[in-house]
Order: structure tokens, then C-alpha cells, then sequence
């Protein structure tokens, strides 16, 4: 037998009945064999498939007081709630193969080798559990000693940061208010200005602030579930549509985990209805019988499917008419994340370390993320970050693959949440409202696929951004409400952060279009009293600049400063993207309103093939896709827009003034050119549709980037897929950060400079006023 039960169809046989009679004979029972031609009867199916209840018992360690239950669930938990209907089973493989000859699916019939010997109707107390501590870490090979400390005295810095924002943003506001006073009228391009900022700043800074409240040092252990004593487990394999050859791999990976293989059971729920992915499913049931598959019954539109809350709900249905009933808890993955042998010991452990933890969820990490990143597709910065500061806080946020949670936790929350297309984190925040526990486990035990194309990425972005929001008008933006009668101050305080965050994006663009715009009128953007004023207004400009960037730098240690700059750049570029899709949401139809189907990840596939060398479409055709097609037209007329108002300005600095060299500066100073010079880092975020375009990345295909078992099929991720690759292109984007950073530098040391010009005659002098 190969690793974690798999076997070749022939021997599996034997191995059956082998492995069932040495079990019978050390608990005392039978010990006859039954021949395979027996096992394929319905009645041989039932006297041998189960062990009784007895033998199970006898063979656990005494406990002071255990708790067992045996026999079927009483009810399906979800009796009245199912989205859809579920099919009634198929008991006989003869339903199968007919069905299969009325599609005209050319098949040989299937006969299961051997029988399921489920032990789901035994349920154990959680004192029968041994748990093995591996690290005092979960997250140690991601934060070494350094970054560790770093990590802890982060708050300091992100403290810091936010004073020297706010001691910014007051200077530049009474700057403005001094100079109305002064100049007795009103700057009202400046106060435009001061809003455009202080809007792109805002998302930020509320992040930062809420880390400052509910960052606390983070103490998760790295655990396993060690032994053949193991709650039961339902595994659902959601899919809608992707490549079956994608969804098998994920499903053998599943399949062969190193867990007892009595305790858990692997559903794969087809919601696109793929005959050839049925097939091949119905081939591996004959190397794993706990496996399962399994398709819903939608109604015809206009009936709402629930998109993948439906297809949960209709697998958490099925499986209560299973034998042995429903188990313990429910883990579910996307159809194309892989995940590790040891991923289902990691994350029961932390479910049955404590009664009240309904849900553990480990990072989506990613082997098919292009060098450098461009679109910034990768999680990291979210997964090694964000995710552990709300963990810490008792906020952990469900993130949509890999997650375990307790079936009863789901049921005292009414079931899987409709509504949202972000099901994800809207069943984490009501559990959290219902008082229970949420923990994020902070390892690499799953391995997916991020959408390949441009069309695909921005679907996925942009469909995360209406379901963060959908979930943020249903919990009333975590503020008030039954639903949220247990959540503590921290958690909702998280959930009000985030969802501002993704309401903001809709006003994103306009403060970033503000800035062009007040170029173009010739205004200045920048007010003051007098000149003092004004290198005061630079000097607090700097210690602000440079404040965010230390506070960037080791903030984003876990997950590396490179990635921070990228992240920055994405919200800018995608920031027109969010706020139509949002909008077109809320809007009617005859106003142009449209509602966002789901769409999974492993299945958004565009037309282009930009990322393979031999398929990739012509350079016209993905321009037209990008710029035409995906509204990327916004971002040339941008571009285009903001390069000519900043050409205006600078030539009226000449024209409009008296021609004396302080005068030109200063006309300079305070239109385009006022540090950090904002239009350039969003002319260059802006650029990166374009240069996606005309040079996108190359990728291998996706067998070249996986380690497959010649012997069992069994595929993971290559481990030089798993991290990020950096090239030297990634430096020429750092090196405008750097001039600007020089730029902002020389500026603050030329506040310290001054002059006088006396009979044709020019005196400088420093001083510290």
C-alpha cells in the first residue's frame, strides 16, 4: 500500500479484506473474510462495513467521564433552510451507469472494491484527544527571532505614524484657515486638496489605528492531533465549473491526508453539474471509499441559487443521510487548493483544544503567482499581517478554503449565511456574534491557483469587494443588532474598519481625479500665511513621510516590505474597478445597475492566455481586451489628463509670476510639485494596466510547477512555486520611492537655508527658524 491508504485498484481488494480481519481479530470479533464478490452485495455490505459500537469503545483509554453517542442525527440540522434541493441518493451503481448511457458518456461500469467502514455514528469526548505541541509558534518559520521582536514593537511605530499624520494634517489645516485670514477670501482648491488627501489617507490610517487598539503579542502553539483517535470529519470540495483535472488533484490530495480514514469522509459538491468530473470522481470512490460525490438540484432562474452558500448548504444536507449521520465538523476547500498531508491534524487540533472554538481557518497561499507579482495577487500581506493581528485580538476572519467548523457552532447560528457572496467572512462575524471562538492557525497547509488572467483577477477583486460590503449592510456594519449581541469591542471594532475600508473604495477615484483637476484650474493646492509658515508645513511633510515608511517597512516584515509598495499601487490602479462594480450594484437596471454572479476562482479563465508563452493572444488584441473591453480607457484618460495639467502648471510658474527665482519655486512648490509628490506615484500605479499588456508575465503550465507521485497520481506544489520570486525589474519601481524620498529630504534641508539679495548681491545663511 502506498502513503495514507491510496492503492492501485487491483490490489485494493486484498488490502481490504487483509486490513479488516487483523482489526476484527485484535478487538475479539469475527474473524471471517469476506470475498469481494460477497462485499458487492448490499446485504455482505452491512454486516461487514461497520465495526460495533462495543469494539470501538473497548479500545479507548478509560476517561473520568467520557461522552458517546451513538446511532444517526436526529434531523438534518439544515431541515427547511436548503437553498436547493438535494437529490435523493443513489444506493446501486446500476443508477449510475444508466445514467451515464442516457448522456452518452462512453464508461465502463464501476464496482466499489471495498466498503466504507465508517465510525460516525461514535462520538467522543474531547479528554480522549492527544494533541502534540511541534513549536511554542505556529507561525516560526515565517517570523524568525528578528522579525519576531520587530513584530512585537511594531505598535510603537504604527503609533508614531498615525501622530505624525495627524500633526500633518492639523498644520496643513491651519495653514489654510491662517492664510483665508490673511488674504480675507477663501481657498477653496486647497480645502479640495486637503480632502483628496485626507480620503486616500483615511482607509490607512483607520487600519493602523485599529492595530494600535487590539494589537496584543501573538501566542498561537503549533499543534497536531496525534493517534487514531480523531472527531469525524465532513470535507467539501466546492467546485462550479473548474478544470476536472484541477478539482482531482485536489480531491486525491484530500483523500489521502494523514487521518484516520474511518473518521472523516470527502464530498465533492459539483455545482456546475460536470459529467466528465462525475466520472472521474466515481473511478477514485474504487481506491477510497469515504469519498463521495455529490450535485445539487437548482431551480430555473429567476429562483436565487445562493452561488456557493448554496452549494455548502446542499452538501451539509446530504450528508446527514449518510451512514453513521453527519460528523463533527465541517472542513471545506476550493476546488483547486491542495492541501498538505498533515493539514487536517493542524486544524482539529486547535477545534478540539477548546469547546468554544467554532471555526479555524488557515493563510490561502498560492504556487502559480507570477514573478514580481504585478497584479498582486498573492494574499501575503493579509494572510502574514493582517490575519494574525485580528487573531490576536480574538477576530480571526474565515478566508474561505481550508477552514474546519463545528457543525453545532454553524447550527446555533441558523446555517450557512445567505445574502453574501463573501459567505466566508460573513459566517465567521456570526459566530463571533454568537460567542464563539475563531482562530486563525497560521501555517502553510494549502497550496490553490490565482486566476491567470487579467479578466479573471478582476472578478475575483472585485467580487471580494461587493461581498465584504454585502456583509457589512447585513451585520448593520457591525455596530448594532442581534446578530452581533456577543461580539466584544475589538471584534466589532474590526469589522467597522474593514468594512469603511471597501465602502471607501467608491470615493477613491473621485479623490484621486481631485488632484488633476485642481492643477488644471491653477490654483494652489497648497496654502499658507507666510514663508515661515511654509517651511514649517514642509519640515512636518517630511517627518510624515518618513514616519510611514519606517512604519511600511516593518509592518510588512512578515510579508516583505516589496509587497507593501506593490499593495499600495494595486488599490490605486483597482480603485475604479471597486467603485463601478459597487455602484453598478445599487443602481437599477434601466440605470445601468447590474447584479455580480459568482464566479470561483479556479475557473476564471479569460481568453487572452497573456501568461503562456506558445497560446498567448497578439499585442492589438490584448490591448483592445484591457483598454476597451475591461475599462481600462479610464486609466489612459488619467494618465493622459494629470500628465497635462502637471504640464500647465509648471509653464504657468513661468508666466504668471514676476520671474524671480523665489516666486518660480514658489509657484512650483505649492502646484505640482508638493511633496511627496502625489500625482507621480499615481501616474505610475495607473501605468500598470498598460505595461500588464504589452509585457505581461510567462508562467509553465501548471504540471510543470507540481511534484507528482509517479506511484499514487498524489500532486503538491513545487517548494520554489510556494514562495514569491523577486527580479531585478521590481527595483526600478523602489527607485521612485527613493527619489521621491531624496526629493522630500532635499526639500526639508532647504527650509533650514536662507537668503536675502542686497545691491545685486545674494546672501545665504542656516538657520534652525
Amino acid at each position: 500500500m502506498s502513503l495514507h491508504g491510496w492503492a492501485r485498484p487491483e490490489e485494493e481488494t486484498q488490502i481490504g479484506i487483509t486490513r479488516a480481519q487483523n482489526e476484527f481479530d485484535s478487538s475479539g470479533a469475527s474473524s471471517s473474510v469476506v470475498s469481494s464478490e460477497q462485499r458487492r452485495t448490499p446485504e455482505a455490505e452491512s454486516t461487514f462495513s461497520l465495526l460495533s459500537a462495543d469494539d470501538i469503545l473497548s479500545s479507548i483509554p478509560a476517561h473520568p467521564s467520557p461522552i458517546y453517542s451513538q446511532g444517526n442525527v436526529s434531523r438534518p440540522s439544515f431541515h427547511g433552510t436548503t437553498a436547493c434541493t438535494t437529490p435523493a441518493l443513489r444506493n446501486s451503481w446500476t443508477e449510475i451507469v444508466k445514467e451515464k448511457e442516457s448522456l452518452e458518456i462512453n464508461v465502463t461500469p464501476l464496482q466499489p472494491v471495498s466498503s466504507c467502514r465508517t465510525t460516525f455514528d461514535v462520538r467522543l469526548d474531547r479528554g480522549h484527544y492527544q494533541l502534540k505541541v511541534v513549536h511554542k509558534n505556529d507561525d516560526h518559520e515565517q517570523l524568525p527571532p528578528f522579525k519576531r521582536f520587530m513584530v512585537i514593537i511594531a505598535p510603537f511605530f504604527t503609533f508614531m505614524s498615525i501622530v505624525a499624520y495627524l500633526n500633518y494634517f492639523f498644520w496643513r489645516v491651519k495653514a489654510t484657515v491662517d492664510a483665508q485670514h490673511f488674504a480675507h477670501r477663501i481657498f477653496h482648491l486647497a480645502w479640495f486638496f486637503i480632502a483628496a488627501e485626507a480620503i486616500i489617507a483615511l482607509p490607512g490610517t483607520f487600519h493602523n489605528f485599529w492595530l494600535i487598539l487590539a494589537i496584543r503579542h501573538r501566542r498561537r502553539p503549533q499543534l497536531r492531533l496525534v493517534g487514531e483517535l480523531a472527531p469525524t470529519v465532513d470535507v467539501f470540495i466546492t467546485t462550479c465549473g473548474e478544470d476536472a483535472d484541477i478539482v482531482m488533484d485536489t480531491t486525491v490530495a484530500a483523500c489521502a491526508v494523514d487521518y484516520p480514514p474511518d473518521r472523516f469522509r470527502v464530498v465533492v459538491l459539483d455545482d456546475h453539474k460536470v459529467d466528465t468530473l462525475r466520472v472521474e470522481v466515481e473511478k477514485l470512490m474504487r481506491v477510497f471509499p469515504n469519498l463521495y460525490y455529490h450535485r445539487r438540484v437548482k431551480p430555473p432562474p429567476p429562483a436565487p441559487h445562493h452561488f456557493k452558500a448554496g452549494n455548502l448548504i446542499g452538501g451539509t444536507d446530504m450528508v446527514t443521510k449518510l451512514e453513521g449521520g453527519a460528523g463533527e465538523y465541517i472542513a471545506a476547500l476550493d476546488a483547486d487548493m491542495i492541501p498538505e498531508p498533515d493539514w487536517l491534524r493542524a486544524i482539529v487540533a486547535h477545534a478540539v483544544n477548546d469547546d468554544k472554538v467554532a471555526l479555524v481557518c488557515p493563510p490561502q497561499l498560492f504556487y502559480n503567482v507570477p514573478p514580481n507579482d504585478p497584479l498582486v495577487q498573492s494574499l501575503d500581506a493579509f494572510v502574514h499581517v493582517l490575519e494574525p493581528a485580528k487573531d490576536a485580538a480574538g477576530v480571526a476572519w474565515c478566508t474561505g478554503s481550508g477552514y474546519i467548523i463545528r457543525r453545532s457552532a454553524l447550527e446555533s447560528i441558523g446555517g450557512w449565511p445567505l445574502g453574501s457572496l463573501a459567505e466566508d467572512v460573513c459566517t465567521s462575524s456570526m459566530l463571533l456574534g454568537a460567542g464563539w471562538k475563531t482562530v486563525y492557525c497560521h501555517e502553510g497547509l494549502q497550496y490553490g491557483l490565482v486566476p491567470d488572467t487579467w479578466d479573471g483577477h478582476l472578478k475575483q477583486r472585485t467580487r471580494w469587494t461587493l461581498g465584504t460590503i454585502q456583509t457589512a449592510c447585513k451585520l448593520r456594519f457591525f455596530l448594532f443588532g442581534s446578530l452581533l449581541r456577543k461580539m466584544t469591542f475589538f471584534q466589532r471594532l474590526s469589522g467597522f474598519v474593514f468594512s469603511v475600508d471597501a465602502l471607501f473604495k467608491i470615493f477613491f477615484p473621485i479623490a484621486i481625479a481631485t488632484i488633476p483637476v485642481v492643477l488644471a484650474i491653477n490654483q494652489k493646492l497648497v496654502a499658507y500665511r507666510d514663508e515661515k509658515q511654509l517651511r514649517w508645513l514642509i519640515r512636518w511633510c517630511l517627518v510624515m513621510f518618513l514616519a510611514q515608511r519606517l512604519n511600511e517597512w516593518i509592518m510588512y516584515l512578515p510579508s516583505g516590505y516589496r509587497l507593501s509598495r506593490h499593495e499600495g499601487r494595486a488599490i490605486i490602479w483597482m480603485a475604479p474597478y471597486h467603485a463601478l462594480t459597487v455602484v453598478r450594484a445599487v443602481l437599477p437596471k434601466w440605470a445601468g445597475g447590474a447584479s455580480m454572479g459568482f464566479k470561483p476562482s479556479g475557473s476564471l479563465n479569460g481568453g487572452l492566455s497573456e501568461r503562456s508563452a506558445s497560446e498567448r493572444a497578439p499585442l492589438l488584441q490584448r490591448l483592445k481586451f484591457i483598454i476597451i473591453d475591461s475599462h481600462g480607457w479610464f486609466h489612459v484618460c488619467f494618465i493622459l489628463f494629470t500628465a497635462g495639467s502637471v504640464a500647465y502648471a509648471t509653464s504657468r510658474a513661468w508666466t504668471d509670476t514676476d520671474r524671480s527665482t523665489f516666486k518660480i519655486l514658489e509657484s512650483l512648490l505649492t502646484h505640482a510639485f508638493w511633496p511627496p509628490v502625489m500625482w507621480l506615484i499615481i501616474l505610475s500605479a495607473l501605468c500598470q494596466p498598460i505595461k500588464y499588456a504589452i509585457n505581461p508575465p510567462t508562467m509553465p503550465d501548471r504540471e510543470a510547477m507540481l511534484d507528482r507521485d509517479p506511484a499514487t497520481g498524489i500532486a503538491h506544489p513545487k517548494r520554489e512555486f510556494r514562495v514569491q520570486k523577486w527580479t531585478q525589474t521590481h527595483h526600478t519601481h523602489e527607485f521612485m520611492y527613493v527619489l521621491m524620498s531624496g526629493y522630500t529630504i532635499f526639500l526639508f534641508v532647504g527650509t533650514f537655508i536662507h537668503w536675502k539679495t542686497v545691491n545685486n548681491k545674494t546672501e545665504f545663511w542656516f538657520s534652525l527658524n
